[in-house]
């Protein structure tokens, strides 16, 4: 009869938390690897350059894709805001006070 699993302990089950972090799982040629995963100040590589750069940053890097996302999202923003109805309550004038 097989062995029941046992479960794990709370310092195996931090160990394990840790290695999933610091590590990803990939697939190379049908083969499953683990990975370093690129962190700068405890985020993914991709996650960090996208918050701190800019338009001509990504120009200068060939960043062609992140600069159409950033693109479609502006557009979207500014879709957004053009087709937004002025807010007719602050248009109106005020509810007279109780006095």
């Amino acid at each position: 009869m097989k062995k029941p699993k046992r479960k794990l302990t709370a310092a195996e089950k931090r160990a394990k938390k840790k290695r999933r972090l610091e590590y990803e799982t990939i697939f190379i040629n049908g083969k499953q690897k683990r990975i370093k995963r690129n962190l700068i100040d405890g985020i993914p590589a991709d996650e960090y350059v996208s918050q701190i750069t800019d338009e001509v940053w990504l120009m200068q890097n060939g960043e062609y894709e992140r600069l159409y996302e950033l693109e479609q999202a502006r557009n979207k923003e500014y879709k957004e805001i053009k087709n937004r109805k002025p807010n007719q309550a602050a248009s109106c004038n005020p509810a007279p006070q109780d006095t």
